[in-house]
């Protein structure tokens, strides 16, 4: 079971854009005061519920828990949120690339905007508190405790700007003279997270090397060193900045040699530690996951910690109950899926696929007992997260305590596959891309569908492209991919080439002209689990008078076209705007780009 942490406020409490009356006692208090942070940031056991506290802001309704998880990531070109074709919805325009700055979900003062910044303002009292009064040394508590606070902070910017581009950079408490700060160039602020967490690698422990670093809810060496090669590669990728288009940056410390280098060098650590590694199956991997295992030192790196009654990631991804049933509690999950096309761009011996894609839904339980239903060709799930697979039986009404995994061991080899290939050719990216592949397949098929489809892509390009289709296949529903798709410059591109195959599968044509029209289904002896026929590529005959027909057609030109908005460019839209509340409130410092 889930040892949940308990994100306790302790010490740091205060709204964003003003230096809080809390704040001034604080740091004003008593010598002898349990509060006084020359007390707190010397003494571990006061430190821990400090640097936890930086974290609390997540589990805020309108922050990570509630808005930032539920809707940033879409829409890509293999997942997208159904709220996309809902015309003129507040929650639509966030996927479809047509935010505004006064968007009703988001234009409040409490948004995830504020609760990022109010979780960097914590960060910095706890890193000045700690290099002021303790001594944070490699191998100490209070080191330990440095490091998770820099890698914390670095989560936060590095969120920020994935989300907005460039935004403020307050690296020290707040004063007087930073009240109000303008947008600083994301370049500087990479920088300064990139050399941060090459500290806080010094300091934090591997999986399981201290007490604080024996589950994935708190920072360790692998996740820092993994997260700081992650950020290189962003930083160093395509995107959109204000003075004109994408592209990469311009800052030669951030060129593709120095950040692949980088990146491929903290990748190849983190591999060859065996710290940290691929489960077995990709299967079992998704089973610990929602039986809420958090031990360290496996495949998950690090996990946005939230209580049992906290968190939205079930209520909002989990394959969709129509009510309360046997395996749940709460009648949710569903909100999103992914494209219709995914399931069909798997090999069908691919075991990936139907952890991932699901296309049924829990119905509408008779006396508490609920059966799988089919729902149609445009509604699929992801079945990586399943009420059904928990251990805890869900009764709260909006949230599950599902953590969410912020990174895995399987994207650091995405990672070094990348940058090797980039750096020494297609070749060196071969192995790790293996990796990932071995996994994926049943033993039999290796020869076949690891060595020989991977030994035969000889050029550096073929292996980028076969990087990229593989990343889909392994990460869809974790809301990856848009982050990628714009640092490769293909958001745009892909979204249009997702929008041309999903009408290729609506008419049967193309690289889906083998899909099957009718679905035949039965329930097996649970009275529950589907026994399905016709979701493979040439099923087309019937198996017989037990089974029921599906119809496999139904997908509406609307619901295709809702991956983005018509006449929206996505490329001019790869941020959210700045919201309203926050512009007002700015004294004038800030305001929106890209043509907001």
């Amino acid at each position: 079971m889930k040892k949940s942490i308990f994100l306790t406020l302790v010490i740091l409490t205060g709204v964003m854009f003003s230096c809080s009356e809390f704040e001034e006692d604080f740091l004003e208090a008593p010598a002898q005061s349990s509060a006084e942070p020359s007390v707190i940031f010397s003494t571990p056991d006061l430190a821990k519920g400090a640097v936890d506290g930086i974290l609390e802001p997540m589990g805020q309704t309108n922050s990570y828990r509630g808005r930032y998880l539920p809707f940033y990531g879409f829409n890509t070109d293999s997942e997208w949120n159904y709220s996309s074709d809902d015309v003129g919805s507040s929650q639509g325009e966030l996927m479809t690339y047509s935010a505004t700055p006064t968007n009703d979900q988001m234009n409040r003062d409490n948004n995830v905007w504020a609760m990022m910044y109010l979780g960097i303002e914590r960060a910095n009292l706890c890193i000045e508190g700690l290099r002021t009064y303790g001594s944070p040394e490699p191998g100490t508590a209070l080191g330990q405790l440095l490091g998770e606070a820099l890698t914390y902070r670095a989560i936060y910017y590095a969120d920020l700007m994935k989300t907005w581009g460039d935004v403020p950079a307050r690296f020290e408490p707040i004063s007087g003279e930073t009240l109000y700060l303008p947008k600083t160039n994301r370049d500087i602020i990479y920088k300064q997270i990139i050399a941060d967490l090459g500290e806080a690698e010094t300091l934090v422990g591997w999986p399981n090397e201290n007490s604080r670093t024996n589950t994935v809810e708190r920072a360790n060496k692998a996740f820092v060193k993994a997260f700081r090669a992650r950020l290189a590669m962003v930083a160093s990728g395509f995107q959109q900045y204000p003075d004109g288009g994408v592209r990469r940056s311009n800052d030669p410390e951030l060129s593709v040699q120095n950040m692949y280098s980088l990146a491929l060098n903290e990748a190849i650590e983190v591999i060859n530690s065996g710290q940290a590694y691929l489960e077995p199956s990709f299967e079992t991997f998704w089973r610990n996951y929602n039986e809420e295992s958090i031990n360290a030192g496996g495949e998950s790196l690090w996990e946005i910690p939230f209580a049992a009654g906290r968190g939205r990631v079930a209520f909002s991804f989990a394959v969709r109950h129509r009510g309360v049933d046997q395996h749940t509690g709460q009648a949710r999950g569903g909100i999103a899926g992914p494209l219709p096309t995914v399931f069909y761009d798997y090999d069908e011996t691919d075991t990936r696929r139907d952890v991932t894609c699901v296309p049924y839904q829990w119905g509408n339980p008779d006396d508490g007992f609920a059966q799988q239903e089919l729902v149609g060709l445009e509604t699929w799930y992801f079945g990586k997260y399943r009420y059904e697979w928990m251990d805890r039986y869900v009764t709260s009404t909006n949230d599950d305590g599902l953590n969410k995994i912020y990174m895995r061991f399987a994207e650091v080899l995405f990672i070094a596959a990348e940058a090797a290939n980039e750096l020494q050719g297609a070749g060196a990216a071969a192995p790790y891309l293996k990796e990932i592949r071995r996994r994926a397949f049943p033993s039999n098929q290796h020869p076949e569908k690891v060595d020989m489809y991977v030994n035969a892509l000889t050029n550096s390009q073929d292996m980028f492209e076969a990087i990229v289709r593989e990343h889909k296949l392994e990460f869809t529903g974790e809301m990856e991919r848009k982050m990628n798709l714009i640092r490769w410059n293909l958001l745009g591109t892909n979204l249009d080439e997702a929008k041309v195959k999903m009408f290729n599968l609506k008419n049967r044509i193309g690289e889906y002209s083998d899909v099957p029209t009718t679905l035949y289904f039965k329930y097996e002896e649970d009275g529950e689990t589907l026994d399905v026929y016709g979701l493979n590529r040439n099923e087309t005959t019937n198996p017989g008078p037990e089974y029921s027909e599906k119809d496999w057609t139904m997908l509406e030109d609307d619901m295709i076209n809702s991956i983005y908005k018509l006449g929206v460019d996505p490329d001019e839209r790869q941020f959210w705007p700045i919201w309203q509340v926050f512009i007002d409130a700015s004294n004038g410092r800030l305001e929106n780009d890209y043509g907001y």
